[in-house]
């Protein structure tokens, strides 16, 4: 049977998307996913001379006559190639090069997203064995390794063999090796959690293609005995003696047995991997297996047997499968962007054994381990800790970029391929871990811990295009029951003109005509009476202002949370927030922002939305909260409180109500980091604190800024992405006994969606 590609499946439980919406995505703006950034500065007429003619003469005559240099001087030792003739594009098939071309593009951005690695894709329209071979060998000099994709079997096999004989670099065939080392990975914890020595265990694999091959030689170079794996197609077993439908790779796993079936081949068998088709086990081979079966069904979309039919023949079973709505999710994510790190990183000439066992007993090894607090919120219900319903790593896990790499790199120089070793293992897995932004490692755990925790968010601005593109991604993305407040006709019309379906599952409230307007409007009314307001005008309220009724909504707990913004301005529908739903005692309402570089990762600015000239004492505030903030972010909150001043110089009257904050933290004795009152430079430049202020007590680059004033809020993060290639999110509303968040008028429908997202999981701390 043909191999199977493990990626993330969509679900009613998970993530769903619709067709229109992931053309919509790759067609929005810049078309694709990918673009190319420049790493030096290229504004004067020097740089043009250093970076081109005169100038980079120099470095090519350098690796003229020494080709290692060009790790030195281009970016080839942070270069794939992720290369594909489209001729297996997932499970769609052959269909060609160019319409493989979306996939390679996702694959370069996995790369760059789990492990900072540089990728390009390259599809080349040949099916040719020798064309293929040839193009590549040629490209080599230009990458630092080769990642091969969605090639069928067997001409994948002959691809990869003959050209890690040809290059010196990396050569690796994912959709073989990914899926094999994962799926070793777990199960190595299914096999310690059932007692089972793997050199005794008795295997039976279904699938005969790439991945399935992979994974029968991965297991036996890890001591898996050979007779003790059993191989089947769509033919039945492969055994010694057997002619119909062989070839070499699937008679180098031939085995003597009598078993000519999968039926006869599992009975009393360990061990079940599926690389094959839905429906290809049935309950009674389960029922036929070894106490405490281990069931790996592979197959995607649907796998071998469901977890639920498993475990209803078997309640002993552990099972795997490669799908996100399901425990145990056999991910290749999980594997080849940190297996390439680390290959990357030492110069290794090959991916080998060695490192590929390393990368499984990391993997295996780190789903033993406690899982961090930002990654434990999207087990989607289910806690993650080791056990038969967790045996490998959360994909998300931001420690896996220091656990895999640091394995395959130590495996490198152990088996001699490594040209260039790394010194100290223990600081590079620090450098590593620093390496990448934890904030998108936590708004993806943030985004399943909502799934898994569905709530009722209200769109305010029901009536608007992006609001209603917005609600339904929120819905189609499994986050709960989106609640347009608009006139129904005006909503479907809207709909009808941009020829999107209402899904089911939303609902619409027309504000005038609601029969909860009464109670809203006396619960208004009971909440502002002394504020100047009658009852009439808490009707009108009520009735006339969709951020009121949202509010009252969320207030009367008859929805869990609203987001509004898009048609008035920030303190317009602050005000209509404020009316219904009051701050958590003892906080402080504020804005705070967050600002996503590429190369400073994530920093929060707080306050960006409500206070002008904030004392000392809410500047404390803001920096207590702000530092929670950071901490459910995934970021160890180094706080630093801005000011034009750097301790002491020049002095001023803001610089002084900064230094009381400071103080008052000190008094608290609160466990972040902080400092203060410093210039924006120094905050973020700790060489500079370094030369000049040793005595600042925060420890490595700020990644909390609290502004002295909105003045100051306002233009930094309304400049940064003109300027920049950063992305600004928020201002996030905190401190509200409810949760409420305001958009940017500007704001698309990715933002709204995002925004909707992080008020459901406000909800759900509550």
């Amino acid at each position: 049977m043909d191999d199977t590609k493990i990626l993330p499946t969509p679900d009613s439980r998970t993530a769903r998307v619709t067709g229109e919406e992931a053309l919509a995505m790759h067609a929005e703006g810049r078309p694709g996913k990918l673009e190319i950034r420049l790493t030096k500065p290229l504004v004067t007429a020097r740089d043009l001379s250093l970076a081109y003619s005169p100038g980079v003469a120099e470095p090519c005559l350098h690796i003229a006559r020494d080709p290692a240099l060009a790790y030195d001087y281009t970016s080839k030792g942070n270069f794939v190639a992720v290369i594909s003739n489209g001729t297996a594009v997932l499970g769609l098939g052959n269909l060609g090069a160019l319409a493989s071309k979306p996939v390679m593009e996702g694959k370069v951005a996995l790369f760059k997203r789990f492990a900072d690695v540089d990728g390009i894709d390259l599809c080349l329209d040949t099916e040719d064995v020798d064309a293929f071979v040839n193009c590549v060998r040629y490209l080599g000099p230009s990458f630092g390794g080769i990642n091969l994709e969605d090639i069928k079997a067997p001409e994948c096999f002959i691809i990869e063999q003959r050209l890690r004989e040809l290059l010196d670099i990396p050569v690796f065939h994912d959709d073989q090796h990914g899926t094999a080392i994962v799926a070793a990975a777990g199960l190595i914890n299914a096999a310690h959690l059932t007692g089972r020595d793997l050199k005794k265990t008795r295997l039976v694999i279904n699938g005969a293609g790439a991945a399935a091959v992979a994974c029968a030689e991965l297991l036996k170079a890890m001591g898996m005995r050979p007779e003790n794996v059993i191989m089947c197609d769509t033919k039945g077993v492969v055994y010694r003696g057997r002619t119909e439908g062989m070839n070499q790779w699937k008679s180098a796993h031939a085995v003597d047995t009598n078993a000519r079936t999968l039926t006869q081949a599992l009975e009393g068998a360990d061990c079940f991997f599926g690389l094959s088709a839905k429906g290809a086990v049935t309950q009674d081979m389960v029922r036929a297996m070894a106490p405490a079966p281990i069931i790996f069904a592979m197959a995607n979309p649907d796998p071998e047997i469901t977890p639920d039919e498993a475990k209803a023949a078997r309640p002993d079973c552990i099972i795997a499968t490669g799908r996100s709505d399901y425990p145990n999710q056999v991910n290749n994510v999980l594997g080849f962007p940190f297996i390439f790190r680390g290959a990357l990183d030492v110069r290794a000439s090959t991916i080998n054994e060695a490192m590929k066992i390393a990368a499984a007993n990391a993997l295996a090894l780190l789903a033993r381990e406690d899982v961090p607090e930002e990654v434990a919120g999207a087990g989607a219900g289910r806690a993650l800790r080791f056990g038969p319903e967790y045996i490998i790593p959360n994909a998300f896990d931001p420690r896996l970029i220091a656990r895999v790499s640091p394995a395959v790199a130590k495996a490198a120089m152990e088996s001699g391929v490594a040209r260039k070793p790394i010194p100290d293992l223990a600081r590079y897995a620090r450098d590593l871990a620093g390496r990448l932004d934890a904030t998108a490692s936590a708004l993806e755990a943030i985004a399943e811990a909502v799934r898994a925790n569905p709530k009722r968010v209200v769109f305010a601005e029901g009536e608007e295009e992006k609001t209603i593109r917005a609600a339904i991604a929120f819905r189609h993305a499994g986050y709960g029951t989106p609640v347009l407040i608009g006139r129904e006709d005006r909503v479907h019309a809207v709909a009808a003109t941009l020829g999107i379906p209402l899904p089911d599952g939303i609902e619409i409230h027309n504000a005038r005509l609601s029969t909860s307007n009464i109670r809203y409007a006396e619960a208004l009314y009971a909440k502002r009476q002394r504020d100047g307001f009658l009852m009439r005008d808490c009707q009108r309220l009520v009735n006339q202002d969709r951020n009121v009724f949202a509010a009252c909504m969320v207030a009367a707990g008859d929805a869990d949370a609203m987001v509004t913004g898009s048609t008035r301005s920030y303190s317009a529908a602050l005000e209509g927030i404020t009316m219904a739903i009051d701050p958590l005692p003892r906080s402080v309402l504020f804005g705070l922002s967050l600002i996503v570089t590429r190369r400073s990762g994530t920093v929060l600015v707080a306050d960006t939305a409500i206070h002008e000239r904030p004392d000392a004492a809410t500047l404390a505030e803001i920096a207590r909260q702000s530092a929670v903030a950071a901490r459910r972010l995934g970021l160890h909150p180094r706080v630093a409180f801005l000011s034009f001043s750097t301790f002491g110089d020049p002095k001023g009257v803001i610089p002084g109500s900064v230094r009381d904050a400071v103080k008052l933290l000190d008094k608290t004795g609160v466990d972040f980091e902080h400092d203060g009152e410093m210039a924006a430079d120094v905050a973020l430049n700790p060489t500079l604190r370094e030369t000049l202020y040793p005595f600042c007590r925060l420890t490595g680059p700020a990644n909390v800024l609290i502004m002295p004033g909105l003045y100051a809020a306002h233009i930094l993060t309304r400049a940064i992405p003109q300027l920049t290639s950063a992305t600004v999110i928020g201002p996030l509303l905190l401190g509200l006994s409810r949760p409420a968040q305001i958009v940017p008028m500007q704001a698309g429908v990715n933002q709204v969606l995002d925004v909707a997202c992080l008020a459901a999981h406000a909800a759900i701390a509550r």
